[in-house]
């Protein structure tokens, strides 16, 4: 996978793509502990055996043609300046998908992308903080573009755009547009 469209400085510059991984969000971190890791580093993959969600639950990706990726950000901020951080990258990530595709989100907070009150996607939003300021972000985004199975536990509260919408998602357009809003909304963001 390439991402097309891409016009950021560096968030997405270093990409790589995993037909099958653990999980993307512990590939992040296992760079990080060896030291082998640039800013804006993106780890995205086809299926994810360990996805990750929040408060330890699992993230399905067990179909292709899903989105799972997972970015590395270093900010080196005070950490009041990532007060509601996690609702803004869902914001904009429903600012784009309204744009491109016409579809309407609701967020669930402060990380859950629903339509229609089934769950289409999620964030997780992972730091290290030192002396009260905010040295990286580690943030994991998973969007269930096109799955049409669901396992039995979450097939009642679960759902993908497709699925739902009847809409097909160009994944490496989706997560550039992502790559270039969000690099220009976390800069603003510092800079005040």
């Amino acid at each position: 996978m390439q991402l097309t469209n891409l016009q950021t400085d560096y968030l997405g510059r270093n990409f790589e793509f995993y037909a099958q991984i653990d999980s993307t969000q512990n590939e992040i971190w296992r760079r990080i502990e060896k030291k082998t890791i640039v800013n804006g580093t993106l780890i995205g993959a086809e299926v994810q055996t360990s996805g990750r969600g929040t408060h330890g639950r699992k993230w399905h990706t067990d179909e292709s043609g899903n989105i799972a990726f997972s970015f590395y950000e270093e900010l080196n901020c005070p950490i009041k300046k990532v007060d509601g951080l996690t609702r803004q990258i869902a914001d904009v990530m429903a600012e784009i998908l309204k744009e491109q595709y016409a579809i309407s989100i609701d967020i669930k907070e402060p990380n859950d992308l629903m339509y229609q009150q089934k769950k289409i996607g999620g964030i997780l939003t992972e730091s290290r903080v030192h002396l009260n300021m905010v040295k990286f972000l580690v943030i994991g985004i998973g969007i269930n573009t096109s799955q049409m199975q669901f396992a039995q536990e979450i097939q009642n509260i679960a759902s993908s755009l497709q699925k739902e919408c009847g809409v097909k998602i160009h994944r490496e357009e989706l997560i550039a547009a992502f790559c270039n809003r969000w690099e220009q909304v976390i800069k603003r963001r510092i800079e005040k």
